[in-house]
C-alpha cells in the first residue's frame, strides 16, 4: 500500500531533447510552427469535406475523421511539449501523463483501423463500383468508424491500466518528451515481462490486422486495376488510392519500427526522433498528401475560395 500510494503521488519529469538553452528556443518554435501548420491543415481538410457537398462521399467522411484525430493525437503531446521548452518545471503529474498515454492511444489505435477502413473503401470503389453505394451507405460508414473508435477506447483502457498500476520507485525522469510505453516501463520496479507481453499481443493485433486489410485489398485493387484497357482509366484507378497508399507507409512503417520490438532494442535517444515524426510530422503531412495528389481537394479548396471572393465583393 505504500508503493501504491508513492506511485500515485510522485511525478515524472521529462528529459526532452536538450539542456542547451539555446537550442531549447529554437526547438519550440519548430515545434510551434509544425504545431501550427497540423491546426490549419487539418481543421482546413475538416472544414473543406464538411461544407463542400461534392465532397459527401464516404472516402471524404472517412478523411475528415483521420484529420480529427491527427488534431487530437497531436493537441495531446505538442502543447506539452512546447512547455517544457520554455518553462523551468519539465514535471508532469502521476495522472497527468497517465492522461496523456490514454488519449495519445486512444488516437493512434483509432488511426491505424481508420486506415484499414480507408483501404476497405477503395477496395469496394474500384473492385464493386456498382454496388459501392449499396454496400459503403452511411449507417455502414458510421458504424465502421465507431467499430475503429471502440477499438482505440478497448485498446487504451487495458494498456494504460496495466501500465500504470505498476510501482515506480526506480527515478521519476523519463527520458523522453512524452509519456510513452518504452521509457514509462524502464522506471518501473515491478516486474513488466507480462505488461510487455500483453502490449505487444494488442499493439501486434491491431496493427497486423489494419495492415493485413489494407495489403489485401491493394491486391484485389492492383488486380482490378491492371484489368482495365486504357492507360488513362488506369492512372485515374490508381491516382484515387496513391494518396492513401502514402499515408499508410509513413505511418506503419513508424508505427512497427517503434511499437514491434523487443523492450530490450529500444534506444531512447532515436526513438525521439522516430516519434517527432509519427506524433508531429505525420500529421503536418497528411493534409499535405491527400490535397497535392487529389483533383477533388483542390477543386474543392478552388470553390471554396471562389465563394470567399464573391461574398466578399457583395
Amino acid at each position: 500500500m505504500a508503493d501504491r500510494n508513492f506511485t500515485i503521488m510522485m511525478e515524472f519529469i521529462f528529459l526532452g531533447f536538450t539542456e542547451n538553452p539555446r537550442l531549447q528556443i529554437v526547438l519550440f518554435i519548430v515545434f510551434l510552427l509544425i504545431y501550427l501548420l497540423i491546426l490549419v491543415g487539418n481543421i482546413g481538410m475538416v472544414t473543406l469535406i464538411w461544407t463542400d457537398s461534392r465532397l459527401h462521399t464516404p472516402m471524404y467522411f472517412f478523411l475528415s475523421n483521420l484529420s480529427i484525430l491527427d488534431i487530437c493525437y497531436s493537441t495531446v503531446i505538442a502543447p506539452r511539449t512546447l512547455i517544457t521548452f520554455v518553462a523551468e518545471s519539465k514535471a508532469i503529474s502521476f495522472t497527468g501523463c497517465a492522461l496523456q498515454f490514454f488519449f495519445f492511444c486512444i488516437a493512434v489505435s483509432c488511426e491505424c483501423c481508420l486506415l484499414g477502413v480507408m483501404a476497405y473503401d477503395r477496395f469496394i470503389a474500384i473492385c464493386n463500383p456498382l454496388l459501392y453505394t449499396a454496400v459503403m451507405s452511411k449507417p455502414f460508414c458510421t458504424l465502421l468508424v465507431a467499430v475503429s473508435y471502440l477499438t482505440g477506447c478497448v485498446n487504451a483502457i487495458v494498456q494504460t491500466s496495466l501500465i500504470f498500476n505498476l510501482s515506480f520507485c526506480r527515478s521519476n525522469i523519463i527520458n523522453h518528451f512524452f509519456c510513452d510505453v518504452p521509457p514509462i516501463l524502464k522506471l518501473s520496479c515491478s516486474d513488466t515481462h507480462v505488461t510487455d507481453i500483453i502490449h505487444f499481443i494488442f499493439s501486434t493485433t491491431i496493427v497486423s490486422t489494419t495492415l493485413l486489410t489494407i495489403l489485401i485489398s491493394y491486391v484485389y485493387i492492383l488486380a482490378a486495376i491492371l484489368r482495365i484497357n486504357s492507360a488513362e482509366g488506369r492512372h485515374k484507378a490508381f491516382s484515387t488510392c496513391a494518396s492513401h497508399l502514402t499515408a499508410v507507409t509513413v505511418f506503419y512503417g513508424t508505427a512497427i519500427f517503434m511499437y514491434l520490438r523487443p523492450s530490450s532494442k529500444y534506444s531512447m535517444e532515436w526513438d525521439k526522433i522516430i516519434s517527432v515524426f509519427y506524433t508531429l510530422a505525420i500529421p503536418m503531412l497528411n493534409p499535405l498528401i491527400y490535397s497535392l495528389r487529389n483533383k477533388e481537394v483542390k477543386e474543392a479548396f478552388k470553390r471554396m475560395l471562389e465563394r470567399r471572393v464573391i461574398s466578399k465583393r457583395q
